[in-house]
């Protein structure tokens, strides 16, 4: 016979709003959450969380909206998402909109219909309309409006970290080379704060920054550095890109690190332990993720959240830049 939540009750030795606090992650003595636990592990008691959403008019699903799965910052993070949503016993729905707003609006519509409680969505197209204060959303590096939570690495100070480390490194003249969509969003103060941060260090700074979808990228880049033959020190909007200057300054016939210095921004990796694809402003994707779930989840709940979270971002070392020496 099928275990039920009273029968785990009774093997815990709680009641069965105790248990009930358990399977949703309520405040409960940490010896009392062991014991029920080790009942449900003993007798294999299988929640029926579709029955209970009917009843409480939720679906406990999640829809996560990304761009594409092919960047591996957006995969990432939803791997980061769906496991902080599977502790909450949430499941998600991934979203891919390649970048097609009709795509985004129907996955908006989602929730509006029922089909699930929240969003999460990292979007760059004009969806404005479609976002209002009563629906549960948390948008990643995008501001809507004051009542739209938002999830964001500290971009600014990310900006400003690149251009010290590289004038740290010895470079005497920088560039930023990034893509930017019409739509604003938070990656935008990579570049200005990057810019903004080497005119106060006195650091002269070359920028090529391009409108996506970014068309004959390469040629671009290539053009740009013929024109700065002295650029010495790059900084990327992102990890991809970085790898595509790399490739290009191979091309060029200049060696990465020894003529020309890059540094990213994300943290890609191949596998979580293995070194950075390239030196990096690392955003914590994972800690973003969880902040992200965790914030929905209240709104869902129907409680009032911050508005704004930042995450600390920091530099990571990888085999685009030089080791820094120390002088004694």
């Amino acid at each position: 016979m099928k275990a039920t939540m009273k029968d785990v009750a009774k093997l815990a030795g709680v009641g069965v709003g105790t248990v009930s606090r358990v399977l949703n992650n309520g405040s409960v003595k940490v010896s009392t959450r062991a014991k029920v636990e080790a009942a449900i592990k003993e007798l294999n008691y299988q929640p029926n969380f579709y029955a209970r959403g009917l009843k409480m008019n939720q679906t406990f699903t999640v829809a996560l909206i990304i761009p594409s799965v092919w960047n591996p910052f957006f995969s990432e993070f939803a791997f980061h998402v769906e496991t902080a949503l599977e502790k909450n016993h949430y499941k998600m729905y991934l979203c891919n909109s390649d970048g097609a707003v009709d795509k985004e609006r129907e996955y908006v519509q989602m929730v509006t219909q029922n089909k699930v409680d929240g969003i999460i969505g990292i979007t760059y197209s004009d969806i404005d309309e479609y976002i209002s204060s009563n629906l549960p959303f948390v948008s990643i590096d995008r501001y809507f409006t004051e009542d739209v939570i938002y999830v964001t690495a500290d971009n600014i100070s990310g900006g400003r970290l690149a251009a010290q480390k590289l004038q740290e490194l010895g470079c005497k003249k920088v560039a930023f080379i990034g893509g930017y969509q019409e739509i604003p969003n938070e990656t935008k103060n990579r570049r200005k704060y990057f810019e903004i941060e080497c005119n106060q260090l006195g650091q002269e700074v070359v920028i090529l920054d391009m409108l996506e979808p970014l068309e004959h990228l390469n040629k671009k880049i290539v053009a740009f550095l013929t024109e700065n033959p002295d650029i010495d020190g790059i900084f990327t909007v992102n990890d991809s890109m970085a790898i595509t200057v790399c490739d290009v300054l191979e091309q060029m016939g200049k060696a990465v690190p020894e003529d020309v210095q890059v540094i990213g921004f994300d943290g890609q990796r191949i596998t979580r332990h293995s070194p950075y694809l390239v030196s990096t402003i690392v955003q914590p994707i994972e800690a973003m993720a969880e902040a992200a779930v965790n914030l929905l989840l209240e709104v869902i709940k129907g409680e009032t959240v911050a508005n704004r979270t930042v995450i600390p971002v920091y530099f990571g070392e990888g085999k685009t830049t030089k080791k820094v020496t120390s002088v004694n």
